[in-house]
């Protein structure tokens, strides 16, 4: 039997000391946020602002613990087991911690780029390396943490220790297994450096036309035009032939097809084309062309080629100049629309005969 005295003694003295950690974790917490505040690392009250909400909680609860955790063996009724669960809540915590931090430096980073910009081409190339580095660095933590946390487990210890005897049959066996999930991350990883696609381009894939809405380690996400999303995963990206209209600038150019008579006057679509173009403000006066693209058997087609800042501008300017030039050729010009002639031809015995041409 033990005296209850000197027990109530001790839960007193063990909760002092917990209680003097907690307090000089928090001080250690406010001294690292003020540091921050004032210090001269970032640009502008902003960023201190975003920096020092998203870590303050991961980093209060892991100087707590930590000052807990050094304290904890001058308490002498305090087992093992309460020591390894706080070396876990202290794994955990830094987890926690890694990840905010890294998700927090995207942010900043991402900050300082607008991309609502016409020629967001330097933005996208900034957000899509962060945001894969960002997706590569959680992975690679999360994994490193578990990991961690699992080798505190000395039964789970030996196990690892004794698995590494078969390592060689072991790797081969999970290599045929994982090859096409390490092919994935692989090609993931090779997106974020050579960046054949990066967030807002402008692709076609599939025979779909969109933009690119997400890029992740395993898949990449397609905004198609008509709000559907197509996933596909990263290797397509690097083993699939795709269109990509926004590669190296955000401008881009339109076409439109327009089928009429051969009695079309061409000088006058050109001057129609003009004046729509320069009626509009979503024209940037780079790309104003038609051209007669083929003569058919029973019509001429003409192509209109215009350009735009960006993709969704290109997309209502094409819209904009189709609607316009059927408009136009139907009221001042509507012997030019597309017709089906009918020839008549008398045959020898007198009986007229119709001929199609």
């Amino acid at each position: 039997m033990f005296d209850l005295t000197d027990f109530q003694a001790q839960l007193l003295q063990a909760a002092l000391y917990v209680l003097a950690s907690v307090v000089v974790g928090v001080i250690l917490h406010f001294v690292i946020q003020l540091g921050l505040k004032r210090g001269n690392l970032l640009k502008d009250k902003t960023e201190v602002k975003t920096v020092t909400q998203k870590l303050s909680a991961p980093l209060r609860w892991l100087l707590i613990l930590v000052c807990v955790y050094v304290v904890l063996p001058q308490i002498d009724f305090f087992e093992e087991t309460v020591q390894h669960i706080l070396q876990l809540l202290i794994i955990a915590n830094s987890i926690w911690l890694i990840i905010r931090s890294i998700r927090v430096t995207r942010l900043v980073v991402m900050s300082r780029y607008d991309l609502s910009q016409e020629d967001n081409l330097q933005a996208r190339k900034v957000y899509t390396q962060f945001h894969m580095i960002e997706n590569i660095l959680v992975f690679i933590t999360i994994v490193l943490g578990v990991g961690i946390m699992l080798m505190t487990f000395e039964g789970i210890r030996q196990i690892g220790i004794s698995l590494l005897t078969s390592a060689g049959i072991a790797g081969i066996i999970l290599g045929f297994a994982a090859q096409k999930l390490i092919a994935t991350i692989l090609a993931g990883m090779q997106i974020a450096i050579t960046q054949p696609i990066r967030i807002d381009d402008v692709v076609i894939v599939e025979g779909e036309w969109g933009w690119i809405e997400e890029i992740t380690l395993t898949f990449v996400v397609v905004k198609i035009w008509d709000q559907r999303r197509m996933v596909l995963p990263t290797t397509y990206f690097i083993e699939t032939p795709f269109q990509n209209w926004t590669r190296t600038t955000s401008q881009i150019m339109g076409t439109v097809f327009i089928e009429t008579d051969f009695f079309v006057p061409f000088d006058a679509i050109r001057q129609e084309v003009t004046r729509i173009l320069e009626s509009t403000p979503l024209w940037d006066k780079r790309v104003n062309v038609v051209q007669v693209t083929e003569a058919k058997a029973q019509t001429v087609e003409m192509r209109v080629l215009v350009s735009a800042a960006d993709s969704p501008k290109a997309w209502d300017l094409r819209v904009l100049v189709r609607e316009k030039l059927v408009e136009f050729i139907r009221d001042n010009y509507p012997e030019s629309l597309p017709r089906t002639r009918v020839e008549m031809k008398d045959e020898p015995n007198g009986k007229p005969n119709q001929a199609l041409g």
